[in-house]
This record gives structure tokens, C-alpha cells and sequence, in this order.
């Protein structure tokens, strides 16, 4: 459907009223235009005007002063991550000074003063934000295009018992994952728990799914990597079933091998695979979270890859759950940077190292617990507190 404009009604209704009210300083306000009515109520004064102007000016120049230094400041962490990069490949030594040891500026001058006489609105119109796909839309998707449905556990507990097994038997711990579950779904998530859908929320506020919270990008990126590795999982359960359901895991592995083969079509590369996700067969393939034997395997990989990324890395301790998490979040690389750290320069290096600006200043949790071992404290508090939560205890008591 085609949205309705509302600018070209309030003009047939002005004309109207002109015609029929000729002395139209005699109309009550209310029962013009909303926009005619304002207009007329918040007409400024010159003096006003000269005094927004003034004040406009200072804080333009006090925000030009403040973009300038936090231009530089974010050009030297850049720098430097660039200066870190480049060491790790020749196997140099990281220290102290190969990060900004300072805290991004804060803008502290004054306000963006409220023009006394408001500009009209631009005539173009605004632009419509993309609707996140929810849970029905995933499997819509998956319907139509894969002509296939994800098979749905039929309890909570089944797909927590389904997940703890592949965990247990891929190496992870109950501790990851019992904690990592509790910090990103508050110990209580379900299987099919979405982000801002969950405590109460009624609106998703992005497609991460599951007790993991995968992305559809996630989804596509696991599918295309570990796919073969997921078509031999499936296709081992086949072998022990028999009549109907070794025709429905059959069916399911056809379905599974045709979504590997599309993740596969373009480049391994994160920004490709972000391009699949934003289609119907992107969807679709993130269905496959839900799905009780496919589920677990993406939930355990999204994990896995961590640290088989850190074991790749020379890096041969266990992991803890808040190490596990950093890399989780910001990605296996950032997330080493971190975890590699000794506890010394943890102290020391702040949060805006691993991030760009724009990221940084949208994370309040990086802002307030603006170092690293600040940040993995948090994330450790926040994990025990969940962990006490019954979904927390509930996966605790599957392993």
C-alpha cells in the first residue's frame, strides 16, 4: 500500500476555510491547520531573532572547536589500530603505547539554541526505515522461498537439551555457555527470544535471534563457512532413522545443502553476506536458528569460531565467558586485542580503542565502563546476576 500524504488534505482544507470564512482572523485557531495555527502562535519577534542568531553562532563555533579535536582523536585511534595490525602480522610485541590512553573529548560547550521562527519542512518527504523481520517473516521466508519449515522444538527445555549436547560435544564449557547466554538474554531468553522483543518489549530493534543473538548476517556468514560441516552433523543423525522422520531429516538436509549453496555465491566477506541477509532467501536461512537440529549447531559455531580464532592465534588458555563475549560482540579480531591484554594495561587502555566513533558513542556501556578490564567486570557482574535467572538454570542443568 502505498503511503497516504498529508500535506496536499491540509491544503484542500486552508482553501476551504478562505472561501467560506472571508475575515479569517476570526476563526478559532484550533480549527485551522495545525502548521497555520503554529505559525501564527510562535511568530518571533526582531529582537528574537537576533538573539538566536547570536547564540546559534557561538555554538556553532564552540561545536566546529569540539569536531576538530574529536576528528583528531579518532583519526589517532585509527592510527593506531592500523599501527597494532601491522605488528601482530610481523609478530612484534604489543605495548602500552601502541594505544590512545586517553578518553574520547566530550562535547561541553553550549546548546543548539531553538529557533524562535521554526523553518517550513523540507518537501521531500521523509525517509521510510526498512521494517526488522520477526519470527513469522523468518519463517514466511523460508515457506516461500525453500517451500520448507523449520522444525520447531516442542518445549523450551528440548532445545536447551539439544544445544548443551553439540556445545558439550563441540569443546565448549557449561560455564561459556551458560554465561554468555545469561549476558545477552538476561537468563530468561527462549530459543526464539529477539532483540527488544524480550523484558517486556513489544518492537524488535534488530534481527539477533536465539540464545547467541545471531544476526541474519551472522546466519549467512555461518551457513557459507560451516556449511558442509552442518550438511555431516545432519546427515550422521540420518543414518540412526528410519519411515517418516528419516524422509523429514532428508528433506531437511535438501533444504540445507540449497541454502549453503546460496550463502556460497559471493565472496567470504562480511559486507557480502550482509547484502544475502537483507534478502527473502537471507531470511529464510536465519530461520534455521529456530530449527531444533540445525539451531544448536548455529548457536555452538557462533561461539566456536571464537576460539578456534584465539587457538589459531597462538592464544591457548581457556577462554573465560566475558573474554568469550568480547569477541562475540566486537568481532574475533577486536576481541583478541582485548583478551591477549595483560591485566596491567587493561587497567589503562580505554574502551574507544576497540571501536569507531560512531559505534562509541551509541554503546553507554563502553562510554561509562571506559576501559577494558572496567568493561570486563561489567560484563562478568552482569553475567553472575543472570546466571541466577531459571532459563540460566535451566541450560545450566541440560550440560
Amino acid at each position: 500500500m502505498r503511503p497516504q500524504t498529508i500535506r496536499s488534505g491540509y491544503g484542500c482544507v486552508a482553501a476551504a476555510l478562505l472561501l467560506i470564512a472571508p475575515h479569517a482572523t476570526a476563526v478559532d485557531a484550533a480549527m485551522l491547520p495545525a502548521a497555520s495555527a503554529n505559525a501564527t502562535a510562535q511568530a518571533a519577534s526582531p529582537q528574537a531573532i537576533a538573539e538566536y542568531r547570536y547564540l546559534l553562532k557561538q555554538y556553532q563555533e564552540a561545536r566546529a572547536e569540539f569536531e576538530q579535536e574529536a576528528g583528531a582523536y579518532w583519526s589517532a585511534i585509527s592510527d593506531k589500530r592500523r599501527g597494532r595490525n601491522a605488528k601482530r602480522r610481523d609478530h612484534q610485541p604489543i605495548l602500552l603505547d601502541d594505544y590512545v590512553l586517553t578518553q574520547p573529548p566530550v562535547y561541553a560547550g553550549p546548546k543548539r539554541p531553538v529557533n524562535p521562527a521554526p523553518e517550513p519542512e523540507p518537501e521531500h518527504p521523509r525517509r521510510v526505515h526498512k521494517a526488522i523481520p520477526v519470527v513469522a517473516d523468518l519463517l514466511q521466508a523460508a515457506a516461500e522461498q525453500y517451500q520448507f519449515r523449520p522444525q520447531l522444538p516442542t518445549s523450551e527445555l528440548e532445545f536447551k537439551r539439544a544445544y548443551a549436547r553439540v556445545a558439550a560435544a563441540a569443546g565448549l564449557t557449561r560455564e561459556q555457555a551458560v554465561r554468555v547466554y545469561s549476558f545477552e538474554t538476561g537468563g530468561t531468553g527462549n530459543y526464539n527470544v529477539q532483540s527488544g522483543i524480550e523484558h517486556g518489549g513489544t518492537r524488535a530493534i534488530s534481527t539477533a535471534i536465539g540464545y547467541n543473538q545471531l544476526l541474519t548476517t551472522n546466519s549467512v556468514e555461518l551457513m557459507a563457512e560451516q556449511g558442509p560441516e552442518l550438511v555431516r552433523a545432519l546427515t550422521a543423525k540420518a543414518a540412526s532413522l528410519s519411515g517418516a522422520p528419516r524422509q523429514a531429516m532428508d528433506r531437511k538436509i535438501a533444504v540445507l545443502r540449497q541454502m549453503v549453496a546460496f550463502t556460497r555465491s559471493v565472496p567470504d566477506q562480511w559486507g557480502e553476506h550482509e547484502k544475502l541477509a537483507d534478502t527473502a532467501k537471507g531470511w529464510a536461512v536465519h530461520a534455521m536458528v529456530l530449527d531444533i537440529d540445525v539451531g544448536p549447531l548455529l548457536q555452538t559455531h557462533k561461539l566456536l569460531t571464537s576460539v578456534i580464532f584465539a587457538r589459531a592465534k597462538g592464544y591457548s588458555r581457556p577462554l573465560t565467558a566475558a573474554e568469550l563475549e568480547m569477541m562475540n560482540l566486537t568481532g574475533d579480531g577486536t576481541g583478541l586485542d582485548m583478551v591477549t591484554m595483560p591485566q596491567a594495561m587493561r587497567e589503562q587502555v580505554p574502551t574507544a580503542n576497540f571501536f569507531q566513533r560512531n559505534g562509541y558513542e551509541r554503546n553507554p556501556v563502553a562510554i561509562r565502563h571506559n576501559t577494558v578490564a572496567k568493561l570486563l567486570a561489567v560484563t562478568d557482574s552482569r553475567m553472575d546476576s543472570n546466571s541466577n535467572q531459571q532459563g540460566a538454570k535451566d541450560l545450566a542443568s541440560a550440560f
